[in-house]
């Protein structure tokens, strides 16, 4: 059972700085309350109060609000229309959906003249013969009854022959109430056979007690074989998930009236599921998720499912990682943990990580938070970057090259696919072929290969004396 506590309407007035002495208006729906208590001495300045969809069957506690202009009871137990006459400025009851069969006790609604809006609708009540024109002449104060306008001429028509709709409402009212006894006997009694059976089943597996000793253990042994059969004759055991489903799907499926006991009956039924859930969640607790495996392999996770985007800067040579962060969210519930190999991110209790195609320096990475869009950009240098070609070194050619090939390496080269250079086309210049082979000075004769020894000079030499050899001048010949 759930009580209205000075915790729970101090939470419903965060909107008046929780101060609820002058509280003009709160909201207690789907509370599962169960009875009106306290407002009436905590809140006197209240002018709206909303109770919708809760348990509670009697209207109480509401004498002394004075100011109360607008009350909703719609979806709760409410049987009679009751202790409302306190409510001085009252101009709007909503009583949908409830179980008010006692259509006279609109009649306690004269005390409040400023009545003027009513509703009834899903009550029981609706269904009597003559029941709009009994509440309207009732009720001289209503402009509205049910969302529907009450005009001047149904109004001087429901008092034409009132006596005789006043007696069928009695009679039909009569015939209510003791269908309404009728389904609590049958409630009652259901409730007592359903504590018998429990209780009947204490005592043992058969049901009965067991005081003497002697007559006891051939008993025993009788039911130990009459077991024995039946087990024999039963098919093997169903799964008792099956069974735990066929019983909610009984539950659910059986006719029953729509009464406050089968109401309250499926809120109790419905708890007790949750409760149990709770229970199950707790004794299996959620298994860690697992970040790295016991191999050491690191694994990609999203809890928060943020939209993320990783790139390489080929310029600058860094890894750019941007998350998704939320916008509005507070900077200190984000924490970064950048490793060589993989990048983790803690949001609000929730890991992000993710592993880095390359290694990067974590002392050198950078954290920044957008301030348009939130989004946390992490950059991430690369340890070794990507070899760039600045300067051509040309190498002299082998001198065994044209030299055959003897070693089993250099066949199995030739067998396979010959290996391919680059060649950048922008960066090719004409070979000087003046140049290959050193000399000291232009003038000092041939070029000369520095591995060749020159030759010896004799006294028998072709040249005359005086000659000099111009490289630039063709030869005769």
């Amino acid at each position: 059972m759930v009580h209205i506590t000075e915790d729970i309407v101090r939470r419903r007035a965060e909107h008046n700085d929780c101060e609820i002495f002058s509280l003009e208006e709160v909201s207690l729906h789907q509370q599962d309350i169960e009875r009106i208590e306290h407002i009436d001495r905590w809140c006197r300045e209240l002018r709206i109060l909303y109770l919708q969809n809760n348990l509670i069957p009697r209207i109480e506690n509401l004498g002394r609000l004075k100011k109360l202009e607008y009350l909703n009871l719609a979806l709760n137990n409410i049987e009679v229309i009751e202790n409302l006459e306190g409510c001085e400025s009252l101009q709007k009851l909503d009583l949908t959906v409830n179980f008010v069969g006692c259509l006279s006790s609109v009649e306690s609604l004269k005390h409040n003249i400023h009545l003027r809006e009513l509703f009834l609708v899903g009550n029981p009540c609706t269904e009597f013969e003559g029941y709009r024109q009994y509440v309207v002449a009732s009720l001289p104060q209503l402009k509205w009854l049910d969302g529907t306008e009450i005009n001047r001429s149904e109004r001087i028509r429901a008092f034409q022959g009132l006596e005789e709709v006043k007696r069928r409402v009695w009679e039909q009212e009569k015939d209510y109430l003791r269908k309404r006894a009728k389904e609590k006997e049958d409630t009652q009694r259901k409730e007592l056979g359903g504590e018998k059976e429990i209780k009947e089943r204490k005592p043992g597996f058969d049901g009965r007690w067991y005081t003497d000793i002697n007559n006891t253990i051939p008993e025993l042994e009788e039911n130990k074989e009459n077991q024995k059969s039946e087990e024999n004759t039963k098919p093997a055991m169903t799964n008792p998930d099956l069974d735990e489903e066929q019983r909610e799907r009984e539950f659910w499926n059986t006719p029953c009236p729509f009464t406050p006991e089968s109401r309250l009956e499926a809120h109790r039924h419905l708890e007790e599921k949750r409760k149990a859930k709770d229970k199950d969640k707790e004794k299996k607790p959620k298994a860690p998720r697992t970040l790295i495996t016991a191999d050491g392999r690191v694994m990609n996770v999203n809890e928060p499912k943020l939209d993320f985007s990783l790139t390489e800067d080929e310029e600058n040579n860094t890894i750019v990682l941007d998350l998704a962060v939320y916008r509005h969210m507070d900077t200190s519930l984000i924490d970064v943990d950048v490793q060589p190999t993989y990048a983790r991110l803690n949001v609000k209790g929730k890991i992000f990580q993710i592993v880095l195609p390359a290694e990067v320096k974590p002392d050198s990475s950078t954290a920044q938070r957008s301030q348009t869009t939130g989004h946390l950009v992490l950059t991430m240098p690369r340890v070794e970057g990507e070899i760039k070609v600045t300067k051509t070194v040309s190498r002299p050619p082998r001198a065994c090259q044209n030299r055959p090939s003897s070693l089993p390496e250099d066949n199995k080269r030739k067998d396979n696919v010959p290996e391919r250079l680059e060649v950048d086309p922008s960066k090719h210049t004409v070979i000087d072929l003046a140049n290959i082979v050193p000399r000291q000075s232009s003038k000092e004769g041939p070029l000369e290969d520095p591995r060749i020894a020159p030759p010896t000079i004799t006294c028998h030499s072709i040249f005359s004396e005086g000659f000099v050899d111009d490289p630039d001048v063709p030869p005769l010949i």
